[in-house]
């Protein structure tokens, strides 16, 4: 069993942009650092779902350029991977016309292996008549290998041996009673609430700054603007402003990081804003405010560990809002059966929206999770829920509703990945 401190350390990550573009980036700087000569070329092969989310994505402090490989090119000439989901954050101008250069003469190629699901990228660099590659699984920062001309250099062990390490907070996480799960929100000490309002600075200062500046739909600032003189008392609006400003500079290549949760940027936008804006709101401390939140990472966790990392469903909206409709609940006095309830009323409403990657219309979807955790959120607290089983929602047990939400996701959209892979191929524009 992990402690809280644990579960922060592994699920509650800064990142900086969108993390299929940045789990690329990842695997090239550490293939580049092993090979330590000039590099020639590049190949990269990803999974079905890298692909797709990373393809029209914005790369951060960039001015505009998306996809994995600009990602990949700029990770050649400045990544560094111990900054993990940053690794792109030193940047230069002339790294930028470096990078450029390195796709214009078609040194970067990129595919997508459609057998692989989930979290998988596989990048090769080349000069010098040698060769390294490093390999990338299950999570957007776990690297399980690296080799240089055929010889390893690093290889994550497996299996039960003495050498191997701790499994994971979220393969444990996916095996958890969730009522067990949250009590871990109790346990706090003040190094946890400075981690966890550390992502709250984090994600409001990018939201800011897609108020302020014209990033994406500009979702954020419509819904300011619709709201008018009231938007300072309406929390609905407030929560959905917020939510969608953080997304559309994110989505729009803002060189700015944000506190992911679950290992999804996005989800940590829907799974911290809402409640702490909530929080704001209501005037509630910092440590109640923070216990709301971590409330909502695990609880983000519990769906996520089984849905995937990622998934043809729109994690964000589905498994960060019910997460974020949970916590709200809790911040507002509301019991963990109550907060249950809130999750049924998102899961039941949210479970079909689909991913087509990562793009500017995920502020769309962003806001939609932030939207829908406050409404389910208020309907348990003034005393409504489901009543009796409806659609994937099993009243009777959470585990169950997951379930069967997971059932639709893995069973029900198993094509729906190469349908919009098809489609992005496509593209004439």
């Amino acid at each position: 069993m992990f402690t809280i401190k644990e579960f922060l350390r592994q699920e509650v990550k800064p990142a900086l942009g969108c993390t299929e573009p940045g789990a690329v980036a990842l695997a090239v700087a550490r293939a580049t650092e092993a090979l330590r000569a000039p590099v020639e070329s590049v190949s990269v092969t990803v999974s079905d779902s890298i692909f797709k989310n990373g393809v029209a994505v914005g790369i951060p402090g960039t001015g505009g350029l998306r996809g994995n490989v600009i990602a990949a090119a700029l990770a050649v000439v400045c990544g560094r991977s111990d900054y993990g989901l940053e690794v792109l954050k030193d940047l230069t101008e002339e790294d930028i016309r470096s990078a450029k250069t390195m796709v214009s003469e078609n040194r970067v190629s990129l595919e997508a292996d459609m057998a692989r699901h989930g979290v998988y990228v596989r990048a090769v660099v080349s000069g010098e008549r040698h060769e390294s590659t490093c390999v990338i699984e299950d999570s957007h920062t776990g690297i399980v290998s690296v080799e240089k001309d055929g010889e390893t250099i690093f290889k994550k062990e497996k299996g039960n041996s003495s050498a191997s390490k701790a499994r994971s907070v979220s393969s444990q996480v996916a095996e958890m009673d969730y009522r067990e799960l949250v009590k871990l929100a109790e346990k706090l000490d003040d190094e946890d609430v400075d981690t966890v309002m550390a992502g709250v600075d984090m994600n409001l200062k990018i939201a800011d700054y897609g108020l302020a500046h014209d990033v994406g739909l500009n979702l954020g600032s419509t819904v300011r603007s619709m709201a008018g003189d009231f938007f300072d008392r309406d929390l609905a609006a407030r929560i959905r402003s917020y939510a969608a400003a953080a997304a559309d500079a994110r989505m729009d290549g803002a060189s700015l990081p944000v506190m992911s949760s679950a290992g999804s940027g996005n989800h940590g936008i829907t799974a911290i804003l809402p409640v702490y804006v909530a929080a704001d709101f209501h005037g509630k401390s910092r440590r109640e405010t923070a216990e709301a939140i971590a409330f909502s990472h695990l609880s983000t966790s519990y769906i996520k560990s089984r849905m995937g990392r990622l998934s043809p469903v729109c994690g964000c909206a589905v498994a960060a809002g019910a997460g974020a409709a949970s916590g709200i609940v809790r911040l507002l006095g509301g019991s963990v059966e109550l907060s249950i309830k809130a999750m049924e009323i998102v899961l039941g409403n949210l479970v079909g929206m689909v991913c087509d990657g990562a793009k500017e219309t995920c502020a769309l979807k962003v806001s939609t999770g932030a939207a829908e955790a406050y409404l389910a959120a208020m309907t348990v607290l003034g005393g409504n829920h489901l009543k009796g089983a409806q659609g994937v929602v099993d009243p009777s047990d959470i585990a169950k509703t997951v379930e069967n939400a997971v059932a639709l996701n893995v069973k029900g959209m198993k094509d729906v990945d190469s349908v919009i892979i098809d489609i992005i191929s496509n593209w004439t524009c």
